[in-house]
């Protein structure tokens, strides 16, 4: 692994930085080894968020001998679990001129330079977006208008397009689902949105691609010191590691060992000393996925002042819509679960600025989340929203080297200011950073019409293509090279893993090398499915497992244990349970007579035999009759998406507990309620009485 690193060639120019040796990354067992070979580092990253990531990259590109390691999976904590923006902050800016804050100031201007630059070197991933603020009081209009146009102001020559004032008439126009009444106009202004876990991968692909020996799966089990001769002091000078899928232990030894661990900054500290104070103080964030029918497909929203003084956005994000976030103080966990309290403050919001006529339902919630913010506290502070995000970067007396707070869209600058602080604190010898216009992992070649390419040459289908070009940029070609061949005339190659998504069986075994080692490494953040719909992705494990077994000989035990692991993600954590709970065995019926009237009869009609239940057999019999037919195995899901008290049959009670929560709009896209419906009318047009239909709904 040395000799490789020192094959690297050096440009001799003005923005010199180290050429990648290759256009692959290693494999995993290949940098573990390098990790396990190579005497000593230069600089040892510890935590493979997007900050370690980029401090990982910030120093392979200077020549320094880099290896990094992540407990997890790359992106598995907070950054994969943000707001998809890549922005400024108007918020902040806002809190700058109250307070008169240049600290605030001069953070919303760095991150709006990072921001144009993350839009540059990856552009496949990122794109501009418009945001509409919607004004309900005249006075607020200039107010609004001012701040916005203070935020193009303050983002100078890197601002992404001006923003803009809309009247009523046209902002309903853009955006149709808005609350009319009372609406005197709106402001549209822009920023960035990304996909945030595969921007996170493709840092340290491109960290791998230069020569970093980068690990996942690697957890830090504690700090190795050595005493300096010279002063007689205890100095980090490497980390005792263990291999989690292997169990394997091993010594990295490196000049500087930096802390890049976000919510876990402090555990990371009191391994190096036990007395430290806690410098972190985790926040809470929730978000939400609903249909992508709730926003327009390119125009997000933004509610400045919700009941409790927080900012609500609500934007089209991968074909749905994403609303969040709450910022409440949270324990440290790496398994943050999302409550039905936040998930219902959301959905508050999101009904105040939407027309009466959508109809905002618990049921649409398709995935929720929470991830925790790693803010870093000022000690005089009160509540968390009052912390500045701003980065803190400090050097411990041993030497290790801690990078805390700040937020996504500034992870560049941050690595840059701790590569710095590091070069600094421990004599290394490096020239200044190279990350600005460092273009990602897949951005190379990407255009915005490549996705025709995948078309005209491999015949995926174009939604397909679009979304291979847009995850993996020009390494799209690398993913239709093993897209299988489907057998159909169109499309000729691409297996979907759910038919409504444009994710393909190809990549799960593109998604091996790119170090996806668990079922839930490919459902939320090589795919993202399990952030769109925690239902598809479910739906999507058991190929998804066997795929996986292949790729990595997986015993039918290990891929029992996978399916296992994955299910409880999505069950916990990606709020399944929560979905869930809203219909159980002891939800109430809150029903007016008429429709329980109506109800009963349409269960009737599948329970002949006045059992008082139906089973699998009821509903064959009622679809043969009206020629349908449905796969047992389906059936039996679509039962037992209502059986509450699993005693593998729906009783009457069970049906009209579902038709009230569908009522309530706390259930939605329930297949029996609807195959029930369908098979009434159908029966009841054969049936040639003149009876009027049932209005309203299920």
């Amino acid at each position: 692994f040395e000799s490789l690193q020192g094959t690297f060639a050096h440009v001799q120019a003005a923005e010199a930085v180290t050429v990648p040796i290759k256009n692959h990354f290693p494999t995993r067992e290949q940098q573990i080894l390098a990790l396990q070979t190579t005497s000593e580092f230069d600089v040892l990253v510890i935590g493979g968020g997007a900050t370690g990531c980029g401090c990982a990259l910030d120093a392979v590109t200077r020549g320094l001998k880099t290896a990094l390691l992540e407990r997890d999976d790359f992106s598995s904590g907070t950054s994969s679990r943000s707001t998809k923006l890549i922005h400024g902050g108007v918020r902040y800016l806002q809190k700058a001129i109250m307070k008169l804050d240049f600290e605030q100031y001069k953070m919303v201007k760095e991150a709006l330079e990072e921001r144009a630059n993350l839009l540059e070197i990856a552009p496949h991933l990122s794109a501009p977006l418009p945001i509409m603020l919607p004004v309900y009081k005249w006075w607020q209009l200039p107010y609004y208008w001012f701040g916005i146009k203070l935020y193009d102001l303050v983002a100078g020559s890197q601002c992404l397009k001006s923003s803009y004032v809309l009247s009523k008439s046209r902002a309903l126009e853009l955006f149709p689902m808005l609350r009319k009444d009372e609406l005197v106009g709106a402001i549209v202004y822009y920023d960035g949105q990304h996909n945030d876990a595969r921007m996170n991968l493709a840092i340290a692909l491109t960290a791998a691609r230069y020569g970093a020996a980068t690990a996942n799966y690697a957890e830090v089990l504690r700090l190795l010191k050595t005493t300096d001769p010279a002063g007689g002091k205890e100095r980090v000078c490497g980390v005792r590691c263990r291999d989690v899928l292997t169990g394997q232990e091993f010594d990295v030894k490196a000049k500087c060992v930096i802390n890049a661990t976000g919510p876990f900054t402090d555990s990371v500290r009191k391994m190096d000393d036990q007395e430290v104070p806690n410098i972190c103080q985790p926040s809470a964030g929730v978000h939400i996925v609903m249909p992508g029918y709730y926003s327009p497909d390119n125009m997000g929203l933004l509610d400045p002042a919700t009941s409790d003084g927080r900012v609500i956005f609500f934007l089209p994000w991968e074909k749905m819509t994403i609303a969040g976030t709450t910022d409440s103080p949270t324990d440290v966990t790496s398994h943050p679960i999302p409550t039905e309290e936040d998930i219902n403050f959301i959905l508050n919001e999101v009904r105040n600025y939407l027309s009466v006529d959508v109809e905002v339902r618990r049921g649409d919630v398709l995935a929720a989340w929470s991830g925790i913010r790693p803010l870093v506290t000022d000690p005089n502070s009160k509540d968390t929203q009052s912390i500045s995000r701003n980065h803190v970067v400090t050097i411990s007396d041993s030497g290790l080297v801690t990078i805390a707070g700040g937020k996504w869209t500034t992870y560049r600058a941050m690595a840059q200011d701790t590569i710095d602080a590091a070069i600094q604190a421990h004599d290394l010898k490096a020239g200044s950073s190279r990350t600005i216009g460092l273009q990602l992992q897949g951005a190379e070649d990407w255009s915005p019409t490549l996705y025709i390419r995948l078309v005209q040459d491999y015949g995926l289908e174009s939604e397909v293509a679009q979304h291979l070009a847009s995850t993996y940029g020009d390494k799209a070609f690398e993913v239709a090279k093993i897209a299988q061949v489907t057998g159909k005339r169109w499309p000729i190659v691409g297996k979907r893993l759910v038919s409504e998504f444009p994710y393909i069986e190809a990549e799960v075994v593109y998604g091996v090398k790119e170090y996806a080692r668990t079922a839930v490494d490919m459902i939320s953040r090589r795919t993202r499915l399990a952030f769109l719909n925690v239902q598809a992705a479910e739906e999507a494990l058991p190929r998804i497992v066997d795929i996986m077994g292949k790729e990595l000989n997986w015993s039918e035990q290990k891929k029992k244990e996978e399916l296992e692991a994955a299910k409880k993600f999505l069950y916990y954590e990606m709020g399944y349970k929560v979905k869930s709970d809203q219909l159980t065995d002891s939800s109430e019926i809150s029903l007016v007579p008429s429709d329980i009237e109506r109800y009963k009869k349409r269960f009737h009609m599948f329970d002949k035999d006045k059992k008082g239940f139906i089973t699998i057999l009821d509903v064959q019999r009622v679809l043969e009759s009206i020629s349908v037919q449905i796969a047992e195995n389906t059936l039996h899901d679509i039962l037992n998406e209502v059986d509450l008290n699993k005693n593998g049959q729906v009783e009457l009670n069970e049906f009209l507990q579902l038709m009230s929560a569908i009522q309530k709009g706390h259930v939605s896209g329930s297949r029996l309620a609807v195959l029930m419906k369908t098979a009434e009318e159908n029966l009841r047009q054969r049936v040639v009485i003149p009876v009027d239909r049932s209005g309203g709904g299920l």
